[in-house]
């Protein structure tokens, strides 16, 4: 590194399973987690299917706009 070249500070991220300080960074091969276990738990989550986006659309026996349910 030369003397011209700035100093670049590791941006710090809030470890979206913990909480914790996590060094978001290619030297960090967990980012943006701070570690393995946080990003292992994580997976897991989404594996189990702990992490869902709702759906609006109704069952195949129950049309929208059916009178009977309200």
């Amino acid at each position: 590194m030369s003397a011209s070249e700035p100093v670049v500070k590791p941006r710090i991220v809030r470890c979206p399973a913990c909480g914790g300080d996590s060094i978001y960074a290619s030297t960090n091969p967990f980012r943006p987690f701070c570690s393995d276990r946080c990003k292992s738990m994580d997976f897991g989550a989404w594996a189990s299917e702990n992490f869902r986006v709702p759906d609006p659309t109704p069952p195949d026996d129950l049309p929208f706009g059916d009178p009977k349910v309200h």
